[in-house]
């Protein structure tokens, strides 16, 4: 075996061991150069089950992850790991003080979907506001084929431009929201964000909440934002209003946003993350009778560009690793 060059935590006399815990939740894989894949023994798992991650990072070196679970039990279980990669914004599943303590770096990928979540919100928003979703089930179901007319009128079809978008969050997402948003001529008022001081032009939550034509969660999952959206919040967003969440699924509570749209209390949701993913068939948000819900499955962050960004930065700190100091 070839002695390789000496990297901060890398022993020189084998190649620095990479484990990849769920590859297959990145469609596009890591696009290694050749180069740098020969100074690697790279194992790249499509999925890691519970009782399989202390195994499978035992031996690791660099471990990349993008939503298994990392407790401080599983780290103290791992002698040779240096750096935690995490395929995500967030890391939310690594138990950080554990890796600090055990002298274990963790990084994450911040704002590698930030356009991609933003045209994910925003396309939200504008199938809610013109009620696509009805509108294209009415073309084939016969309601437009009965009409006395060329057309087929059904729900008020609301205009983005004029329209108040009331953000809560204000990070990167939120921010490029605020300006897809503002592109198409709606007035983007800020919120302030729970647990935190509020910016000189942050209005309070509940003052966004009634006046906004539209409501964009960007929020991380804390003590402070989890269940911030039950039903005391929602009751006090108006009737003709649409809630939007491509942030963390707990920050909205699933039963109070169901029994709203069921209520006619709201004018439709797009939530794109729930609080248990993927979500069990009776999970209150899965039901066939909840009307003007437009859910999809945690996919506003997975364009084929932020996917192709996310890899590319993955690899970059394999490469940064490698190339430290031992």
């Amino acid at each position: 075996m070839n002695n390789l060059p000496g990297s901060k935590g890398c022993p020189t006399t084998r190649p620095c061991r990479v484990v990849f815990l769920d590859a297959d939740t990145l469609s596009c894989g890591l696009p290694f150069p050749p180069e740098l894949l020969g100074q690697l023994n790279y194992q790249a798992y499509g999925r890691t089950a519970p009782d399989e991650i202390a195994g499978r990072m035992r031996d690791a070196d660099i471990l990349i992850t993008n939503k298994a679970r990392l407790t401080a039990e599983r780290l103290q279980d791992a002698p040779h790991l240096k750096r935690i990669l995490v395929a995500a914004a967030g890391t939310d599943n690594v138990d950080l003080s554990a890796a600090q303590a055990l002298g274990i770096r963790v990084h994450n990928v911040p704002d590698y979907c930030t356009e991609s979540v933003a045209e994910h919100t925003l396309a939200s928003l504008l199938a809610l506001r013109r009620h696509l979703l009805t509108h294209a089930r009415a073309a084939t179901d016969g309601r437009w084929s009965a009409s006395p007319f060329f057309c087929w009128h059904g729900p008020r079809i609301r205009e983005v431009r004029g329209s108040v978008l009331g953000i809560v969050g204000r990070g990167r997402i939120g921010r490029a929201t605020a300006q897809l948003a503002q592109g198409l001529g709606a007035r983007v008022i800020f919120a302030e964000r729970p647990g935190r001081p509020a910016a000189a032009d942050e209005l309070p939550l509940a003052e966004v909440l009634a006046e906004a034509d539209a409501i964009s969660l960007h929020l991380p999952l804390t003590p402070d934002t989890r269940d911030l959206m039950n039903a005391q919040h929602l009751s006090l967003m108006k009737a003709d209003a649409v809630l939007i969440n491509t942030g963390r699924g707990a920050v909205v509570n699933a039963q109070a946003l169901a029994d709203a749209l069921r209520a006619g209390r709201l004018a439709g949701a797009a939530i794109d993350v729930l609080d248990v993913e993927p979500p069990p068939p009776d999970h209150p948000l899965l039901a066939q009778d909840i009307p003007h819900l437009l859910l999809t499955p945690h996919v506003a962050w997975a364009s084929e560009a932020a996917q192709q960004r996310l890899a590319k930065a993955l690899v970059t700190l394999v490469a940064e690793h490698l190339q430290a100091p031992a």
